[in-house]
């Protein structure tokens, strides 16, 4: 019987019991992250200096850091951080790179050339520099633009560490999707189906939209999902290092630096975020 690409594509996606488990996982994460802070009796930023470093027990499952503030409500609140770091770092570099590396590959001759130097040349500049200097040069101004409105307050509380962390993901991550593109498109080019949509009359755009980027959906997929943990794996390390998410606001890799201090008396201030960020 004919069946659709997507209905194809689920079909063998059920069959898989371990892409199953993995997307429980994950939809359980997410869902956990939106929904249970809302409903706690704890907030991120509430301290409790009477139950400071306290271990796991059932009024705190994730025990108090240091402050004494619930550790799993902070964890949820880092999870969520990196689930949306991930998913727009993912999204940003999906239509970036489609756009870009599909022209390039599609046009061909000095154009690609020029662009794919372009690409090269990005690709060489490293991420933790141009993060570094973004947060010197745009720290001052965009604090400012966030304290003249109270429409910014939700980005104030976020800091400006991690808005630069989204500028730069825009301003670099996408180089590794734009050379894929690129090369499925000049492969795909040169196939017979495209030759008879010339023939036709089809435009330019239209072979780019409904003839080549169709046929090399499934790479574009696989490279936009590997591109989530590596966006959350350096938004964890950043703030690791103290260059992510403004305090109190808590991040898994901010959670983690935290605890480093006091791994000998508070092991599980470690490794419960560590693991949070492995899952």
């Amino acid at each position: 019987p004919s069946t659709t690409y997507w209905h194809d594509v689920w079909q063998r996606f059920r069959r898989d019991p371990l892409a199953i488990l993995g997307l429980a996982v994950i939809l359980v994460m997410a869902l956990a992250a939106i929904i249970l802070p809302m409903v706690s009796p704890y907030s991120y930023d509430g301290m409790d200096l009477t139950h400071m470093n306290q271990g796991p027990s059932l009024a705190h499952p994730c025990g108090t850091d240091q402050m004494g503030r619930d550790l799993f409500i902070r964890i949820l609140y880092g999870a969520r951080i990196s689930l949306t770091i991930g998913v727009v770092a993912a999204l940003i570099n999906f239509f970036i790179g489609v756009i870009y590396g599909g022209l390039s590959g599609y046009i061909g001759g000095r154009t690609d050339m020029v662009m794919m130097r372009i690409v090269d040349i990005i690709y060489s500049i490293p991420d933790i520099l141009i993060i570094i200097l973004l947060q010197v040069t745009l720290k001052s101004p965009l604090q400012a633009l966030f304290d003249s409105s109270p429409i910014f307050d939700g980005l104030n509380r976020v800091g400006v560490g991690l808005i630069s962390i989204f500028i730069t993901f825009s301003l670099l991550y996408w180089v590794s999707m734009a050379r894929i593109v690129r090369s499925q498109v000049m492969t795909l080019k040169e196939q017979e189906f495209v030759t008879a949509a010339k023939a036709l009359g089809a435009s330019n755009g239209r072979i780019i939209r409904k003839h080549l980027l169709p046929n090399c959906i499934g790479t574009l997929i696989v490279t936009a999902t590997l591109q989530i943990p590596s966006a959350i794996f350096t938004e964890a390390f950043l703030s690791f290092l103290g260059l992510g998410v403004a305090a109190p606001m808590a991040s898994l890799g901010s959670l983690a630096s935290d605890a480093i201090s006091s791994i000998n008396s508070f092991p599980y201030r470690l490794f419960i975020p560590a693991v949070a960020i492995s899952i």
